[in-house]
């Protein structure tokens, strides 16, 4: 066995780990920090395919920006841990089909004879001008075009789901009004009051 290929099953064998973490976690935080350790040998794997703009961009955007911002919002929104688990355990059978579906799926359209080292092209069999970064947007922006807009649509829904979760009003959270702050006047702030001077007894 090669190093790549012992490189590879080790990414891949963390990834399938802190895949299994980030669902079956009880504490949501724990399970963002789980993605972000998936995340990080997903780009490993990127690394070892020869894809070091997917894997440059994997960890800047999704590590550095997006699960941040998850994490801000699962902070932010009061989850209630003890109907998550309910829920988690009354879909667990419609969650297992699922993903056997989707595993079996996977499995027809990668296969092994589209997917792993051996069906990445050695380093040496690529000119020294080639750019993977040239081929990804040549191929972003032909061949899957409307794959890349229904997925940009689906991400600007996304960030109206975001804003509309975190921009509504709680009875319990007080609120300012920024329009009465600034049309209050001077003599509403301030009242002077008269009093007479007291005497000492």
């Amino acid at each position: 066995m090669s190093f790549e290929k012992f490189l590879f099953y080790v990414f891949a064998a963390f990834l399938v780990f802190a895949a299994a973490m980030v669902i079956t976690r009880k504490n949501p935080v724990h399970s963002a920090l789980f993605l972000v350790l998936a995340f990080f040998n997903s780009a490993g794997l990127w690394m070892l395919a020869e894809a070091e703009f997917l894997a440059i961009a994997l960890v800047l955007v999704y590590v550095g920006a997006v699960m941040v911002l998850f994490l801000f919002v699962v902070m932010m929104l009061d989850i209630n841990i003890a109907e998550l688990r309910a829920g988690f355990v009354r879909n667990a059978p419609v969650a297992a089909l699922v993903a056997i579906a989707m595993a079996v799926e996977l499995v027809m359209v990668l296969g092994p004879k589209r997917f792993g080292l051996d069906a990445v092209a050695s380093p040496a069999s690529k000119p020294a001008e080639y750019s993977n970064t040239e081929e990804l947007g040549v191929a972003l922006f032909t061949q899957h075009l409307y794959a890349f807009e229904i997925a940009a649509v689906i991400l600007l829904v996304g960030i109206v789901a975001a804003i509309g979760l975190t921009m509504r009003k709680r009875p319990e959270t007080k609120y300012q009004n920024v329009s009465r702050q600034v049309a209050v006047k001077a003599k509403d702030r301030l009242r002077v009051i008269k009093m007479d001077a007291e005497e000492k007894a």
